[in-house]
């Protein structure tokens, strides 16, 4: 009974683990993310850094990485960029690949 008490405990603690490291990647990407947008936007320094914690903190707002689509195609949107949905979402997904490598298991 031991044994399967000390398995559930590893379990357990594999699963905290991995959704620690995924929520520490998306938080990462989503600041890459504003960083990029940010310099589409023409935001330098404190303001763009601003801007990328702005992106980090949408992300809280519901599951999955809609809510972060959403405020930085809509940003673009209100800048004037032309930046397509497509381009948005394919530097979601190569700065999540990215930071995938970056950041260890």
């Amino acid at each position: 009974m031991t044994n399967l008490k000390d398995r559930g405990k590893a379990i357990e603690s594999l699963f905290a683990s991995e959704g620690e490291r995924e929520f520490k990647v998306a938080a990462r990407r989503n600041k890459l993310l504003g960083l990029w947008a940010a310099e589409i936007m023409g935001l330098e320094g404190e303001v763009a850094g601003s801007y990328a914690l702005d992106c980090v903190k949408s992300d809280l707002e519901e599951p999955g990485d809609e809510d972060v689509y959403r405020k930085i195609k809509g940003d673009l949107e209100n800048f004037g960029s032309g930046v397509s949905e497509h381009r948005v979402r394919k530097k979601m997904a190569e700065l999540m690949e990215k930071v995938r490598q970056q950041i260890p298991k």
